[in-house]
């Protein structure tokens, strides 16, 4: 199959403007693409299809995408560029078309921008069904043309890594238990060289006196684990790291707070932090970016037992602070809190976690994008510049002592994880929380719970778990190489 691109007719008299790739496919044939285009109606509009069948003895199946306006470029109000955007919708689906017709292997027209073609056409095609018996069938898409081939290839290792997070959010919790979350990570970095996985068992995380996450975990039959990935990518393994750390709860019941019971299912992706973060590092190892990555990811379940925490239980962090556990469903930050402690320990040039932690992010953003706390506006300046460019979007949420006052003002411990006001501003007091153990000047708490899933927003995606901001970490770790270059 064939898929080409067609930009939305700037003239009046509604004539195909095709793609360079489009343009020449068209003189192959003598130009009937566009004489049957013409005879279909009214011009394409953007991400609609026609399929034309038997014009080219090598494509049988033919699909022709709305490509929208040429020159489309970033939009300021959008804060995306809607080319790039407009790109991957389309080839996503024209993609599936040929997917849907049972053809095996597709050419996609680069249309002008090759990466963002590669990452609508890997996107739009995955789909997990590992578990299923009925499959739909495997397409392997590949460049139209050979000119944008190196960009091309980045944008099929940027899309894999997302699919790399959305297969282990997909996946159930007991297939992706911590254990196998940690084994799944190590056996996709073990061809790298310059890279080390140290997979820890629970006997060290008791000895680091990491209080907090150990009192989460013990609710659960499953062990934790606090899985640590070392990327010596720089020039000089003594560089300053970038350190992302995620939180990797494999499943939350909400622990004695227990979840209502509808939707509980999708809680196997309460560890989508860890699961972009290590995404993320998996390929910037593929890509060989030139600066050194750390990657954190405290790994465990959140279940009610009757070794569970209990709400007013009061637990140690590892920085010695005590928390009142008021609520144990705010169990992401209990980890975050020692993993960032531990993070301080690398020197960070910058510490940037993810956590699916609250779901008044998703009431305050929904699904346009990942809300950002920073105290560093270099920082935020970075992940906003990368997140146009992937189209995965940021925005700044504030860390006023408004919110650090709720958290701090407990009656039995230095910090409770829950805001005093309970509901009010549920996501800056998480924020908050978390802010009390980092020291850091150059910090930033993605929290990603209202990017978790898809349903139909993003178009180039299916419905399913989204692994999101994953190309967004991995763009701001690219931007970073360049500035340790430059």
């Amino acid at each position: 199959g064939l898929v080409l691109g067609v930009y939305a007719s700037e003239k009046d008299d509604g004539a195909a403007q095709f793609t360079s790739a489009g343009d020449a496919f068209d003189r192959l044939v003598s130009g009937k693409l566009r004489a049957l285009l013409s005879l279909c109606g009214p011009p394409l509009k953007k991400g609609k299809t026609r399929i034309f069948h038997g014009l080219h003895q090598d494509f049988p199946s033919v699909v022709v995408v709305g490509l929208g306006k040429k020159n489309a470029g970033i939009n300021e109000k959008e804060n995306w560029n809607e080319g790039k955007e407009n790109i991957r919708t389309a080839v996503a689906v024209g993609c599936r078309q040929i997917q849907d017709l049972e053809i095996p292997c597709v050419e996609v027209d680069p249309c002008g921008d090759a990466q963002a073609a590669a990452e609508g056409a890997v996107l739009g095609l995955h789909e997990y069904n590992e578990l299923k018996q009925k499959k739909k069938p495997i397409v392997t898409p590949q460049l139209h043309g050979s000119a944008e081939s190196e960009a091309w290839q980045k944008g099929v290792i940027y899309a894999e890594g997302q699919n790399l997070a959305r297969y282990l959010m997909e996946a159930p919790a007991n297939y992706i238990t911590p254990i196998k979350f940690a084994e799944h990570i190590e056996q996709k970095l073990r061809s790298f060289s310059n890279v080390k996985v140290h997979i820890r068992p629970e006997s060290w995380i008791t000895t680091q006196e990491m209080g907090a996450f150990l009192s989460v975990a013990k609710g659960s039959a499953e062990p934790p684990i606090f899985l640590e990935i070392h990327y010596s990518g720089g020039a000089n393994t003594n560089d300053s790291p970038l350190v992302f750390v995620g939180k990797g709860v494999t499943f939350d019941s909400g622990g004695i707070s227990l979840k209502p019971s509808l939707g509980m299912d999708a809680m196997r992706a309460d560890m989508g932090g860890a699961a972009t973060v290590c995404s993320a590092i998996v390929t910037a190892a593929a890509l060989n970016l030139p600066l050194n990555i750390i990657g954190l990811a405290p790994l465990c379940e959140n279940m009610p037992s009757g070794k569970a925490n209990k709400p007013g239980d009061v637990v140690r962090a590892k920085n010695g602070k005590t928390i009142q556990v008021d609520n144990t469903d705010a169990e992401g930050r209990l980890l975050l809190a020692d993993a960032l402690c531990y993070a301080h320990n690398f020197n960070a040039r910058a510490i940037v976690n993810a956590a699916t932690l609250t779901g008044a992010m998703d009431v305050a953003l929904g699904s346009a994008a990942t809300g950002v706390f920073t105290n560093s506006s270099w920082l935020w300046t970075h992940l906003y510049e990368a997140s146009i460019l992937t189209g995965d979007r940021v925005w700044r949420m504030p860390l006023f002592d408004h919110y650090t006052k709720q958290v701090t003002d407990c009656p039995l411990a230095d910090v409770s994880n829950i805001g005093k006001y309970s509901r009010a501003g549920g996501a800056c007091t998480a924020a908050a929380f978390l802010k009390e153990f980092v020291t850091a000047c150059h910090w930033a708490h993605l929290d990603i719970a209202g990017v978790m899933s898809n349903k139909d927003e993003v178009p180039y995606l299916r419905k399913g778990m989204a692994g999101r901001p994953t190309r967004t970490l991995v763009e701001f770790a690219a931007r970073l190489s360049q500035d340790s270059h430059n």
